[in-house]
């Protein structure tokens, strides 16, 4: 990630909430030309005024050390996701649509080709999962249910609940799924 200007990102914060830097400086028990300073980058906050800052602006301490535009490294581009391939003939896929697997949510999209499945056996994960079908239809078969998903339908899967996707239909389908905590 570029650089973060903790400074810049106080000020911008501020900015937004239409205060003065006095008018901040009040509220934290502060002077304005020490606020002014660490505005400017010429003096360092402590981690109590960020603190302090912080729930005077009503935002979350981490906003101030990361840089509030989209970046390339939150973007995942569709002609460069990363791919987990099960098939010897690279047809059954899931593709991560999330930059990588290391937040609290993991966002993945499932290719089961004509007369697949997505395992041999029921399986289960921890983590609580929201799919929804984007092309064709398919079985959730869940627990000791079958359950029939057309395109546009959507399910949530308790955590620990076995299931498995079968797609018994002549045609490609596609399901996006939503896993937290991520399991892949």
């Amino acid at each position: 990630m570029s650089d973060v200007n903790i400074s810049k990102n106080i000020s911008e914060y501020r900015k937004r909430k239409n205060l003065t830097i006095k008018e901040l400086a009040n509220l934290i028990g502060s002077t304005p030309s020490l606020l002014s300073q660490i505005e400017k980058g010429s003096a360092n906050p402590s981690i109590n005024t960020l603190k302090q800052i912080s729930t005077a602006l009503e935002i979350p301490l981490f906003k101030f050390f990361v840089n509030d535009d989209v970046t390339e490294e939150l973007v995942v581009r569709k002609d460069n996701r990363k791919k987990i391939i099960f098939a010897e003939d690279d047809s059954f896929t899931y593709e991560l649509l999330t930059p990588n697997s290391q937040g609290d949510i993991e966002f993945m999209l499932m290719k089961i080709p004509a007369g697949e499945s997505s395992s041999k056996e029921l399986f289960s994960h921890k983590g609580e999962e929201v799919a929804y079908v984007t092309k064709g239809s398919v079985k959730l078969c869940l627990m000791s249910s079958v359950i029939e998903l057309n395109c546009g339908d959507s399910v949530k899967i308790l955590p620990f609940s076995k299931h498995k996707w079968k797609n018994e239909t002549n045609e490609e389908c596609e399901v996006i799924f939503a896993v937290t905590p991520p399991s892949f």
